[in-house]
């Protein structure tokens, strides 16, 4: 794969502060750097020490974020620092502030789901391995289409190196309080490229021409935002998903505000096995089969239910003597 070593580099100067309190149980490490390693905003971004910088563009402005606690899961408070290229409008200011809290998910309220999980033979496991872990809204529709994509008929290590080459051929990188962090492209910046560079550049393959694709219709078109998504019922949000080039049910389980429970070949097997006792003789053909178990089991919890699983697999396999393996 190549890599562009010109990317642009944005410093970012000014900044506002703040702080939030999260309804708790709230686990602030579980939940910006969770054990699977999926990213915050960016995998690029640094945790270090209790404290992440990460970075993103929210209505075409690049910001650079330094969050960390100063609680603990049962008091939580969290510290934040927005920093961007020139000082922002108090609404802009205000708005910003309603992202970061709902993509650090502080407003989710958690006690259903644990009431639910605390009675079931596998999530008993994980929420007590995982207690105090949130799950939020991304700022952006585009990346989480775009990581969607990229995780079609793919093995995870190599969606990941996809994900990475994109973002460094495509995205800009904010220069904050000492820190570097590469942020995700925009949908404007993707949708003037050819296909055929995107898929030497950044070895994707067919998905390229559902990626430019995707970037054009979301830079083109009005599109809902992920809150407006959010505030949608569940099936008008698919059904809008789905209406996105490359987007089909599994992935917009993956990408919804809503959730879903996103079985490919890889979690069928996975989740095969905690079912129903063994591997699947076929994964392919499982898919539908371990999702309806999954969707009849965990109902309205069913999102949660797959995040908390996937972050806990090393756990579960030991406390319930099988090997669980998103590879």
């Amino acid at each position: 794969m190549e890599y562009n070593i010109s990317l642009v580099v944005t410093p970012l100067s000014h900044i506002f502060e703040f702080s939030l309190k999260p309804t708790a149980p709230f686990d602030f490490s579980l939940t910006v750097k969770n054990p699977a390693g999926w990213s915050f905003f960016t995998p690029f971004e640094i945790f270090e020490n209790g404290t992440l910088w990460s970075a993103t563009k929210v209505s075409s402005t690049l910001i650079g974020v330094k969050m960390w606690s100063e609680g603990n899961i049962s008091n939580p408070v969290v510290s934040v620092q927005v920093f961007s290229i020139e000082e922002l409008a108090i609404s802009h200011t205000k708005f910003l502030i309603d992202v970061i809290k709902e993509a650090l998910g502080a407003e989710q309220d958690l006690s259903g789901f644990y009431e639910m999980a605390r009675k079931d033979d596998i999530l008993k496991h994980a929420v007590d391995d995982l207690y105090g872990m949130h799950d939020g809204i991304p700022p952006s529709v585009f990346p989480e289409a775009v990581l969607a994509i990229l995780l079609q008929m793919a093995p995870l290590k190599r969606s990941n190196e996809m994900m990475a080459s994109f973002i460094q051929n495509y995205g800009e990188a904010a220069e904050f309080d000492d820190r570097q962090v590469s942020a995700w492209p925009v949908p404007e910046r993707i949708s003037s490229i050819e296909e055929s560079e995107l898929a030497r550049k950044c070895k994707v393959g067919y998905r390229a021409k559902h990626i430019v694709k995707l970037a054009k219709k979301l830079s083109e078109e009005k599109f809902p935002s992920m809150q407006q998504l959010a505030e949608m019922s569940p099936g008008e949000a698919r059904k809008a998903l789905i209406g996105l080039p490359g987007i089909g049910d599994y992935s917009a389980d993956i990408i919804s505000p809503h959730g879903g429970f996103p079985i490919d070949v890889w979690s069928a097997e996975v989740f095969g096995k905690l079912f129903f006792g063994k591997k699947p003789e076929n994964n392919r053909e499982a898919v539908e089969k371990v999702k309806a178990e999954g969707m009849r089991r965990w109902g309205e919890w069913s999102w949660m239910a797959f995040f908390y699983v996937v972050q806990d697999l090393p756990n579960l396999s030991r406390k319930m003597g099988v090997d669980l393996r998103l590879t």
